[in-house]
């Protein structure tokens, strides 16, 4: 079974598991430091609520779609790609305490959407450092920062300069360590 995932980044996030259990009629499926999400029947919705800075208004994270298998990420991904959008895809990622495969776009407003499966288990709410690294790459033509500072993570957050590359050439290309960064024949909106 599919379901929309909403992931939402919250200041108080006990007050908010309290407040989606009543909401949405019951309690987390997962619960960890920092985390919880919701695999809410009806609507069917994976609801993930991120510790973010405490007195901060909620504000979205990214946006997704669960699917069943690896499979089903594959397919959306040449689909994306087929139809002229920007995909970044991520396999045995480690994040969200799950170990997935999952491909990224980003809308026209810039905002972060996955098409992810769930193979495991994790222990680790947040990938290793190297895996938020860039990597400069001339293999296609993928990205390219309109700044030398303008590398991005696969969540949409602005990387320091310090977890990011430094694109030798206008040409190069910021992905992250580990993900495959394609493009179909559409603009390179949302990319970096």
């Amino acid at each position: 079974m599919s379901r929309v995932q909403l992931a939402l980044r919250v200041s108080d996030l006990e007050g908010s598991i309290a407040f989606y259990s009543k909401l949405f009629d019951t309690e987390p499926a997962k619960r960890r430091p920092g985390y919880a999400n919701f695999a809410v029947a009806n609507p069917p919705l994976k609801l993930v609520l991120l510790e973010g800075e405490p007195d901060q208004a909620t504000a979205l994270d990214h946006l997704g779609v669960e699917v069943p298998s690896t499979d089903e990420v594959d397919a959306a991904t040449r689909r994306l790609a087929e139809s002229g959008l920007t995909t970044l895809e991520e396999q045995n990622t480690e994040c969200c305490y799950a170990l997935q495969d999952k491909v990224w776009v980003h809308g026209p407003g810039n905002e972060p959407w996955e098409v992810y499966t769930v193979k495991a288990d994790s222990d680790q709410l947040q990938k290793a450092t190297e895996s938020d690294c860039c990597t400069p790459t001339t293999e296609s033509a993928c990205c390219t920062p309109t700044t030398e500072s303008a590398c991005c993570t696969p969540g949409g957050a602005k990387a320091t300069e310090s977890d990011c590359c430094t694109p030798s050439g206008a040409s190069d290309c910021c992905t992250p360590t580990g993900a495959k960064e394609t493009v179909g024949s559409g603009t390179q909106a949302g990319c970096c």
